[in-house]
């Protein structure tokens, strides 16, 4: 039987109706119209899988805490400023189905909104003494920032490399998983070592799970993103990295100028796709995907067998399995 979302929260469910209320009452503010776009984020969140991670961890090392709680809200809030600016960046008019603030507000609305969630992140750590917290989170948002800008400033030049590859995404997507499960292990007490083992593990299962985002660009249309969004936005993921490092210089030449000059053509996308699956890129991504998945299980595995880590373990293994 397939497990749902509401299996794997089984340990957490109390832990996760209270973080529902704080996390609400953490946003509240007198001015009205701030008021209204919060209320319309909290309509719109998604899964809340990052919350769950922080919970997870906690229970899977020691405890579930009074800091746990503000860890977890602390992640959320500096999660969502990033995703407000991100929007604006992007300029995108959606986020999970739902318009974005900036679509429905406008830029300006927006980043002030991912200003106010930044402050009140910093401040419910502040007020109450949760400095290695905050700098855990802090580290993160610094390195998705980081990530980002490395990413633009290759995609202009075509010329990123694995290892590079494996950078921009450590940055951008893993660093904050990694934050997650650091988070909950410090909020747990748990002793320095088993904090980075714990951020180890989110690091390398964030990975794994950008690596299979980024194998949506190649998959059939209906599941997950369109096909070929990644090619049109001349970002280079793995799958494609690997078959232009393994084609001839002329194949190589082609199919670069098909990315730099004619991603506005469906066609010829689909030909830049092709040559990806025809050239190994796919298997290879999946064979690097599965290995950062074994390396993450392997780092928990000697952790005492609770419910906790049961339900951990399930979450990465939800999250690797999802069609979107």
């Amino acid at each position: 039987m397939e497990l749902t979302l509401k299996d794997i929260q089984q340990p957490i469910i109390a832990d996760m109706k209270v973080f529902e209320k704080n996390f609400r009452k953490s946003m509240k503010t007198k001015v009205l119209l701030l008021d209204t776009i919060t209320n319309f984020i909290i309509k719109s969140k998604g899964k809340q899988m990052r919350p769950m991670f922080v919970f997870l961890s906690a229970g899977t090392v020691g405890q579930v805490a009074e800091a746990t709680h503000r860890g977890a809200a602390l992640i959320e809030l500096l999660h969502t400023a990033t995703l407000v600016h991100d929007d604006v960046v992007d300029d995108a008019n959606f986020r999970r189905g739902f318009f974005s603030i900036n679509a429905l507000w406008k830029n300006k609305v927006a980043v002030l909104v991912g200003d106010y969630l930044l402050s009140r992140g910093l401040l419910l750590s502040v007020e109450n003494g949760d400095f290695e917290l905050l700098k855990i989170v802090s580290t993160a948002v610094k390195e998705m920032s980081e990530g980002e800008l490395l990413q633009m400033e290759k995609a202009r030049k075509l010329d990123i490399t694995e290892e590079v590859y494996y950078e921009v995404i450590r940055q951008k997507t893993a660093s904050l998983i990694a934050a997650c499960c650091g988070v909950g292990a410090a909020s747990a007490g748990a002793s320095e070592e088993v904090i980075g083992q714990m951020t180890q593990f989110g690091e390398k299962v964030g990975m794994a799970f950008q690596i299979k985002d980024d194998l949506f660009d190649f998959g059939e249309e209906e599941i997950g993103k369109p096909r070929g969004i990644d090619i049109k936005e001349k970002k280079m993921t793995l799958p494609l990295i690997h078959a232009l490092k393994h084609a001839d210089w002329a194949t190589r030449r082609k199919i670069l100028h098909k990315i730099k000059n004619k991603t506005d053509d469906p066609e010829e996308v689909r030909k830049v796709i092709d040559f990806v699956h025809q050239s190994g890129g796919i298997a290879y991504a999946q064979q690097k995907m599965e290995q950062y998945l074994k390396e993450a299980l392997a780092i928990v595995e000697d952790f005492p067998a609770s419910e906790y880590k049961t339900s951990l373990i399930q979450l990465v293994e939800f999250t690797m399995l999802r069609k979107k």
